[in-house]
């Protein structure tokens, strides 16, 4: 199993990086993610519209 060992926000590239035991990492582009909750509750304001 692997152990979460770090987890930080990378300013120069908008991510939080998550790094593991096994030497794995995750990378969550933060902008991306509020791009596409943006987008949604937007669609859904509109569907709710009509």
């Amino acid at each position: 199993m692997k152990t979460l060992l770090s987890c930080e926000f990378n300013m120069d590239t908008g991510c939080v990086e998550l790094r593991y035991s096994d030497d794995s990492m995750i990378s969550i582009n933060c902008t991306a993610v509020a791009d596409k909750v943006a987008n949604s509750r937007f669609h859904q304001a509109v569907d709710n519209a009509y």
